[in-house]
């Protein structure tokens, strides 16, 4: 059995469904395949909730792709009647030497972003349910907050089919070729054509591309924990709480808060061992949960002994700088590839989308960051 497109898409996450949504919107046939389903637990558009932030430091390039999404979003949300978008507000916390931080501060003021900058005299009165020795001022984004990223991703899959766009449930075999793809295997057998092809297979793609991206896209293992609040208590919903980072920490802790009864989120951003996405054991170390006890009781006494409600072990999929990858291939004219967004690029999904497919489509100027001759061999992240 085969099936033929002018547009197969594989992976059906943010960056895939999003870009399944611009190239629909061109009025060509597009399939859209996912090994597990959109979202699913092993995905890296999956669990509950991201966030999504103007800020990046002095990365002006990110900055202007999360105000462009942000607003797709919304409209997104408006289109399908569903809150998938909660303004919680983000916070930084850093330190007066953290050059990140001020840069963060001239972009968004250069780009017209809403901010409050905050001392630590100021973030202890408002939020006196946190503690911050190590903090001397901060900077509040009021107008981002959290995505429902399971919701979100499933809702837009919905969206898809019912706008003509065909979804397949199926893994996609490794493609080979020389300059030209004509079709694709699934695991079932069956073939799939198309006129382009598009991967958007986040922590699969060194898998699917190995002489390519094995030593080009770095999969590592990370850590979620979900807390119980205390009963009774707003102090860790909004509005009392926001998403926020905590810059001068060496984990680089971050933290949303209890958004629909499931727990107050909280996290390190740092990369782990290396990770297989199919086979990768999910559960959380005991070491874990002591360091996130020590860290706890030094900045959130009050969550000092709280119940871990709920740990997830998922995956970041990045390139050596954290930099995006969305590139033609090398060697087969017709497949483009994106992907090296996590721990960032979710919010990023509907600015990816439409660039790529105003690349496909237009042949619109890329961006030389996003190349795959930009990428590096050794891990050295620089975008946050």
């Amino acid at each position: 059995m085969s099936k033929a497109y002018d547009f197969a898409v594989v992976g059906a996450g943010a960056f895939g469904a999003w870009t399944a949504h611009f190239l629909r919107q061109s009025g060509a046939s597009v399939g859209l395949l996912d090994a597990y389903g959109p979202a699913n637990s092993r995905a890296s558009s999956g669990g509950e909730t991201r966030v999504i932030r103007m800020g990046y430091g002095p990365d002006e390039l990110y900055t202007r792709w999360a105000m462009r999404s942000l607003p797709l979003w919304k409209e997104f949300a408006a289109r399908t009647g569903r809150e998938i978008f909660h303004q919680t507000g983000v916070l930084w916390l850093s330190n007066d030497a953290d050059a990140y931080l001020k840069s963060l501060c001239s972009v968004l003021e250069q780009a017209g972003v809403e901010r409050e900058e905050l001392k630590a005299k100021d973030i202890a009165q408002r939020w006196p349910q946190l503690r911050f020795d190590d903090v001397t001022w901060g900077v509040l984004e009021p107008n981002s907050g959290i995505l429902l990223a399971r919701q979100a991703v499933q809702s837009l899959l919905k969206e898809l089919v019912e706008s003509g766009v065909e979804y397949l449930s199926a893994v996609a075999e490794a493609p080979s070729g020389d300059e030209t793809l004509t079709q694709i295997k699934t695991g079932t057998g069956e073939s799939i054509s198309a006129g382009t092809f598009v991967f958007c297979c986040g922590a699969w793609l060194p898998k699917i591309f190995p002489e390519l991206l094995a030593e080009r896209i770095f999969v590592t293992r990370q850590e979620v924990f979900f807390l119980g609040t205390p009963s009774g208590s707003a102090d860790f919903r909004p509005p009392k709480m926001p998403v926020w980072l905590h810059r001068t920490h060496a984990g680089l802790p971050y933290a949303l808060p209890d958004i629909e009864g499931r727990g107050f989120k909280i996290a390190f951003d740092r990369h782990g061992e290396r990770f297989d996405p199919d086979t990768g054991m999910r559960v959380v170390g005991e070491s874990s949960i002591g360091q996130l006890r020590e860290y706890l009781r030094q900045h959130i006494p009050a969550l000092e002994h709280a119940p871990v409600i709920e740990t997830r072990v998922c995956q970041y999929e990045n390139t050596w700088n954290g930099d995006f990858l969305i590139d033609r291939h090398p060697e087969m004219e017709n497949v483009w590839i994106a992907g090296g967004g996590s721990g960032h690029g979710f919010k990023h999904g509907p600015a990816l989308g439409e660039y790529l497919s105003a690349r496909i489509l237009h042949g619109a100027p890329g961006e030389p960051r996003f190349s795959l001759t930009a990428k590096q061999t050794a891990q050295n992240r620089a975008v946050y």
